[in-house]
């Protein structure tokens, strides 16, 4: 066995076709940011009054998945952080925070915990009344005159996981504040997130907009030729996958950071197999083991509840097709499901945090819909694909011993 692992080792060591792999990571923050030259200068022309101490509107960026946001935004704080002279009489930060993070953004107390930590103060993790947090949050920013920007990423899984109120009591505090300023830039892959918000909050929030659109095939062929030129070693790539990978990845809503996973996987695959180049087949076999893997592995390693739970989502798209399926229809079923297979029977409550937490992982795709006086309810869709939805209800059904 040592000696079979020398040999793979070995193997590596000598044909290696990647140059930086980590230049494919989607964590990498490039130089320069193709085909997003009129988002960054909307952002840069909104933001721009920070470098005198004014505080610029608030700011929303939307689009799907892999468009750039996230890119953009932090490219546009660094430059910006750069301009600023210490000598200005204020302080400019620019603090960014992932609200799909778990354990981080799942409570109004998280969230203000981990800025004050990012803004070097420290609160424990539970324990304190969230106006205690709150009254920390403002002596910490108002400690100096300065400028806070709040970059707030994912921000619409935050309002399905606490409320909008959150939102609300950020803007409002401008006006307890002496010294300091705050700004707001949400991130969301939801374009209807403000449009189902409570009217007071959206008020407060004077936004600004900007939708990055998906890329196109010929766009993501640019990003994915830039990158992998630093990633590869000359001459590691077949003909014609670059234009296949980009072709995969404009299927999928133009998602950019799907291109560049499509490529390094398939750099691996090739690695693997020894293989001197990447070629056609190896894009196949990456496209392939992303679906599989992400989707099914999460329903793999899930207890039996969350198993019954999206057992019961599935066989609800199957039962109604186009149909919606809300929140209380899938309880109904799984309700019944555990009645049926005399199954411990969760609360509606606990059902609905599942619910969300497969939303969170991807797995499906949850949608508050706003009923008036009638309330809200939230929507649900399966994002499992037709090619591998047949393997996902065998796996929960070998886990289940449901036939």
């Amino acid at each position: 066995m040592v000696e079979e692992l020398n040999n793979i080792f070995d193997s590596f060591d000598k044909n290696s076709i990647f140059k930086n792999k980590s230049i494919l990571q989607t964590t990498h923050n490039p130089e320069m940011i193709l085909h997003r030259d009129e988002q960054i200068k909307q952002i840069a022309l909104i933001l721009a009054p920070v470098l005198k101490g004014e505080k610029p509107s608030n700011l929303f960026l939307y689009g799907k998945t892999g468009t750039g946001k996230t890119l953009t935004i932090k490219y546009i704080r660094d430059e910006l952080l750069k301009r600023v002279k210490k000598d200005e009489g204020f302080k400019l930060e620019i603090k960014y925070l992932n609200c799909k993070l778990k354990k981080v953004s799942d409570t109004e107390y998280r969230i203000l915990a981990e800025l004050i930590r990012k803004l070097g103060g420290d609160v424990p993790s539970t324990g304190l009344p969230t106006e205690a947090v709150y009254r920390r949050f403002i002596d910490i920013i108002d400690s100096e005159k300065r400028l806070l920007v709040l970059v707030l990423d994912e921000i619409d899984q935050t309002v399905k996981k606490i409320s909008s109120d959150f939102l609300y009591n950020l803007t409002r505090l401008n006006t307890e504040l002496s010294k300091t300023q705050i700004c707001i830039v949400g991130i969301s892959n939801d374009l209807t997130f403000l449009d189902e918000i409570d009217p007071r909050v959206r008020s407060s929030l004077s936004e600004e907009e900007i939708v990055f659109s998906p890329y196109n095939a010929l766009q993501l062929q640019d990003i994915l030729k830039k990158r992998s030129e630093a990633a590869f070693r000359e001459k590691s790539i077949q003909e014609g996958v670059i234009a296949k990978c980009a072709a995969f990845a404009a299927r999928e809503h133009g998602d950019a950071r799907r291109a560049l996973d499509l490529l390094r996987i398939a750099g691996e695959l090739a690695e693997r197999e020894n293989s001197k180049k990447v070629c056609l087949k190896h894009i196949d076999g990456a496209n392939n083991k992303i679906e599989k893997d992400k989707i099914l592995d999460v329903i793999q390693s899930e207890p039996k509840q969350f198993q019954i739970v999206l057992y019961s989502i599935i066989r609800l798209a199957e039962k109604q097709g186009k149909d919606p399926i809300f929140t209380g229809d899938v309880y109904n079923y799984y309700r019944d499901l555990c009645l049926k297979n005399k199954s411990e029977i969760l609360t509606q409550r606990r059902v609905s945090d599942i619910i969300q937490e497969f939303d969170m992982l991807g797995v499906i795709n949850v949608k508050v819909i706003s009923k008036g006086r009638g309330g809200r309810m939230r929507e649900i869709k399966l994002s499992i694909t037709n090619n591998i939805l047949e393997n996902a209800k065998k796996i929960i059904e070998n886990s289940l011993n449901y036939c």
